[in-house]
């Protein structure tokens, strides 16, 4: 990864430092050292023109979609961030109960023990992603419908980025993504949890403040350990090539409520993590939440959004296991009203963990401080949806190829964790 832009106008300059690291393969392409420069600058300058092949038609709708749902979730409900010990007694629980808080214990000795993770104030990490939208199925039946696919992450595919993550005990987080060009920005100030990007105004979550998924992919074992430990263990499966227990987290009604509106109603949201048998650590976290679209002239549309994280490549950092690649498919499911409008979109993700750190020296709360035009969400009427219609704007203007007769009712950007009124939604779409 770069982390700095050399001076072209004058020789006797300084090096800019940028704010997120360039990924190393950006040079790769160019010999030239200047030529190599002058990549980057396109690649954080995207050009409408320079497209890449895409399931939607256009390389900028594809991107947003992907930093839309894939670049900062977060975890379904609040997770308690004090020190309260996790070998908590297992006695007086059901027997599914018992098994999930023993294999937690095992978990936390296995990521480095209470004494380690206790002694852990604040983390830095750098890395670089990989993202694409690889796959769209649209049609009656979705999985007997022809699909589009393009080149997934595993063959070389989709849009390069980087990404800087701060957090702070305890609940102070921050991250910043740039993926081709396109930037998101995301944290928590312990009191509201915030995202900001370029094509719509800063806007907070509704709901409590939650953690950012990406701390628990690895990251972060006391956040994960804290999570889990009021999970129950459902059974055992293998997951690549690893025997895993399955641990199973239902998101309270009062919780979904809380994240609901009187246009959007958060259904269900469900987490597993999947423990390897052998090491004790976290082998794959997975995620799905149900939402429904209201509308007064049907029952509503419904969207099922499922993720599912490989978490790989565990190293030992100041005493922790810490897990420094990885991979995350997305599905979005689209149903309700008639069967022809029924669509199914996947996306891919791989990532890896450049430098990590703890315990940073000079990392101040005025960090973590949000917006200073940050939407709140008591302000606002509904979720970050994208409400189909012939009168609805679109945040994200979603265009087939000609050849297909998909429309752009048909795939929205669904992002649960923003919050906005929908007459607030701009008409800069027309500009995508």
């Amino acid at each position: 990864m770069r982390k700095l832009c050399p001076n072209f106008d004058r020789e006797d300059g300084l090096d800019t430092v940028l704010e997120i690291p360039i990924p190393e393969e950006m040079f790769a392409s160019h010999k030239s050292t200047s030529l190599s420069w002058q990549n980057v600058k396109s690649w954080m300058k995207p050009n409408p023109e320079r497209l890449a092949p895409s399931v939607f038609g256009g390389r900028n709708t594809e991107i947003q979609l992907l930093l839309g749902v894939a670049g900062a979730p977060l975890i379904p409900l609040p997770v308690r961030s004090d020190h309260h010990p996790i070998n908590q007694s297992i006695k007086d629980h059901p027997i599914e109960a018992s098994m999930a808080k023993y294999i937690v214990q095992q978990y936390i000795a296995a990521a480095g023990g209470e004494t380690a993770l206790n002694s852990i104030d604040s983390m830095y990490a750098m890395g670089k992603v990989r993202m694409v939208a690889s796959e769209f199925t649209a049609g009656e039946v979705c999985k007997n419908s022809k699909a589009m696919k393009v080149k997934g992450v595993r063959h070389g595919g989709g849009e390069m980025g980087g990404f800087v993550l701060w957090q702070k005990r305890p609940d102070f987080w921050c991250l910043e993504l740039v993926v081709s060009g396109c930037k998101i920005s995301a944290g928590s100030d312990g009191v509201v949890a915030w995202r900001q990007t370029p094509w719509h105004h800063s806007h907070a979550s509704r709901g409590p403040p939650r953690p950012l998924r990406r701390t628990l992919q690895g990251l972060d074992p006391r956040t994960t350990g804290n999570l889990f430990s009021n999970s129950v263990c459902i059974g055992e499966k293998t997951i690549n090539e690893e025997d895993c227990f399955i641990l199973k987290l239902e998101t309270e009604a009062s919780t979904l409520r809380a994240r609901s509106s009187k246009n959007v109603e958060i259904m269900r949201h469900t987490v597993w993590g999947y423990f390897s048998q052998r090491t004790g650590l976290l082998v794959q976290l997975s995620d799905s939440h149900l939402l429904r679209i209201k509308s007064p002239a049907s029952d509503g549309v419904f969207w099922e959004t499922t993720m599912e994280s490989l978490i790989q490549d565990y190293r030992t950092v100041d005493g922790l296991n810490i897990a420094h690649a990885g991979t995350t498919s997305v599905s979005l499911f689209r149903f309700g009203e008639n069967s022809d409008s029924h669509s199914r979109t996947r996306m891919e993700e791989s990532w890896t963990i450049e430098e990590v750190d703890f315990n940073i020296k000079g990392l101040s709360l005025d960090c973590f401080l949000p917006p200073a035009d940050l939407k709140k969400a008591d302000d606002q009427e509904g979720c970050h949806v994208v409400v189909e219609g012939r009168n609805a704007k679109l945040p994200l203007k979603i265009s087939a190829p000609a050849s297909s007769k998909v429309s752009a009712a048909k795939v929205v950007a669904i992002d649960l964790d923003d919050s906005y009124s929908m007459d607030d939604v701009d008409d800069d779409d027309d500009d995508l």
